[in-house]
């Protein structure tokens, strides 16, 4: 499991590691572990145009130090001081070893800004005295031109502390970083991202590869920011007995595969799991269908499915193996049979009709994961979510918006704040879909799901994960884990596209084998001997 933690965590953890070290152990740990990512994306070192953007702090520190390792090995090193801070120590390793700074205009390179493991003065994006106005003016031709020979850039200038839109010089180094031909590496996290959220106001580095120190930070893991990091690699510095429970998490194959139920020998088809769906319209008949596949392709016992005379028919022609009711117009759940779980919504309609059904499901006293029309309708009656039973809900910025009144602009810009605040609020398990999918329940870290892929953004992807959660639930899962292990699945089996919706309910049975099969290989004798 990868677990991830805010700035103020990170920052009390070093501040615990840095009072039993000598000074300076951090920042050599650090500045180690980077110049060996670098020497690796150069391929050859000797010869190769390495470029440092300074800031001040410690961030700055490290990346003068990896500088001034690559330097000694023959590398062309060009350190660029973004502010008007810099690590003194830093840059005069650098210049030991023949790397060559540039001051911008309003900066120098011989102001001292921090101890070497000390707290960076002024590292904030645009931080009073840190020389980040000016704009483009400041950054003159020979800047510009030596971002673009580059074959390595190393983004230093703002490190955990960046909160806020970059500003002047820095804003614009960012913007010539990431399009320029070269990698760009960035140094603990690219400038411009927040390191507890992943939000970015403004011009921000995208970087080809980001090497973490100490633990991973959330804001790599979620979008916008981890579209910034590219590949990330995460430095160990001794953090780990000092570091709180995590902020978030993100789960791996191996969390996915021991989680995920499996039959025993005594297992029949209502021990695994027996799972309701309430989906489709005359309208949508898709949906149903859609959910009712997810649901059997993820291995559930069995499949009760009611609805409509017209949805009725295309389950019925799709999936001979799930048992169907016909539900009159007005007509509830109650004659369908005993199910542990409910899927409700996909195609369901927001009518009458569809007010009835939606009632009588949440009426049950078994989980239910209430999605797409059913979200609309209990955002109109918010009672109908006050159950003794468990509720996942699985929306859309727009959907949640619906059920919070907070603007789908805000909560896709603040995704991780919005999801926890809805499941307090609403005192259910949220699954927020968006490009990066997070579950949320109350005194629960988020989990980060990390398999997403613009490819599922197709109709009827949600139908079938939707049917999968439910079969999940239905065998026992929490809502927290069934949430969790449905969108990493869901990812894994929508990573090859193009793509319809029916592809990646065809999908999971191999999606799940190959992580089951993947759990039990790392758990054989053989391979523990290998």
């Amino acid at each position: 499991m990868r677990t991830a933690y805010t700035s103020d965590q990170i920052r009390a953890a070093e501040a615990t590691l840095m009072a039993t070290l000598p000074e300076g152990t951090l920042m050599e740990r650090a500045a180690t572990g980077l110049a060996v990512v670098c020497a690796r994306m150069l391929g050859g070192v000797y010869g190769s145009r390495v470029v440092l953007l300074v800031g001040g702090g410690d961030n700055g520190g490290d990346t003068l130090y990896a500088g001034a390792r690559l330097a000694a090995r023959g590398a062309g090193v060009d350190a660029i001081v973004a502010g008007k801070r810099v690590h003194e120590a830093g840059l005069e390793a650098l210049r030991r070893v023949g790397g060559r700074v540039t001051d911008l205009p309003g900066g120098s390179a011989r102001t001292s800004a921090t101890t070497p493991d000390g707290p960076a003065a002024g590292n904030l994006a645009g931080a009073p005295g840190d020389g980040v106005t000016g704009g483009d003016a400041v950054v003159g031709e020979a800047v510009r031109d030596l971002i673009g020979a580059a074959d390595l850039i190393v983004d230093g200038m703002l490190g955990i502390g960046g909160t806020g839109a970059l500003r002047g010089p820095y804003a614009t180094l960012a913007r010539l970083a990431s399009d320029a031909p070269g990698e760009v590496v960035a140094v603990d996290l690219p400038s411009g991202v927040d390191a507890s959220n992943g939000q970015v106001e403004g011009a921000a580095v995208r970087a080809d590869a980001t090497v973490t120190f100490g633990a991973w930070k959330t804001g790599l893991l979620v979008d916008p920011g981890a579209g910034h990091a590219g590949r990330t690699e995460l430095v160990d510095i001794g953090l780990g007995p000092h570091l709180p429970e995590p902020d978030a998490v993100a789960l791996t194959d191996a969390d996915v595969a021991a989680l995920l139920p499996r039959p025993g020998a005594s297992s029949d088809k209502y021990r695994r799991g027996v799972v309701g769906i309430a989906a489709g319209s005359e309208c949508y008949t898709g949906a149903a269908v859609l959910a009712v596949g997810g649901a059997l392709r993820a291995g559930v016992g069995m499949v009760r499915y009611a609805g409509g005379a017209e949805p009725v028919a295309q389950v019925r022609a799709h999936w001979p193996e799930a048992v169907i009711t016909t539900l009159a117009p007005g007509e509830g759940v109650e004659e369908v049979g005993r199910v542990q779980a409910w899927v409700l919504g996909p195609g369901l309609g927001t009518g009458d009709e569809a007010r009835a059904i939606a009632r009588s499901v949440l009426a049950d006293d078994v989980p239910v994961l209430v999605d797409a029309d059913a979200l609309t309708l209990v955002a109109r009656e918010r009672s109908l979510l006050r159950r003794d039973a468990p509720v996942l809900i699985t929306p859309h910025a727009g959907e949640l918006s619906r059920l919070t009144g907070v603007p789908r602009e805000l909560i896709e810009a603040r995704s991780l704040e919005n999801v926890r605040r809805a499941a307090a609020e609403l005192e259910v398990t949220v699954l927020l879909k968006g490009s990066t999918t997070l579950v949320a329940q109350e005194g629960r870290p988020v989990r980060i799901n990390p398999t997403g892929s613009p490819w599922l953004a197709t109709g009827g992807t949600g139908d079938v994960l939707a049917g999968l959660a439910g079969a999940l639930l239905a065998a026992g899962l929490s809502g927290y884990d069934a949430a969790s292990c449905a969108a990493y699945l869901h990812g894994i089996a929508g990573r090859h596209g193009p793509l319809a919706a029916s592809d990646v309910a065809e999908a999971l049975p191999e999606t799940v084998r190959s992580l089951v099969n993947g759990l039990r290989q790392s758990r054989s004798p053989a391979k523990l001997e290998r």
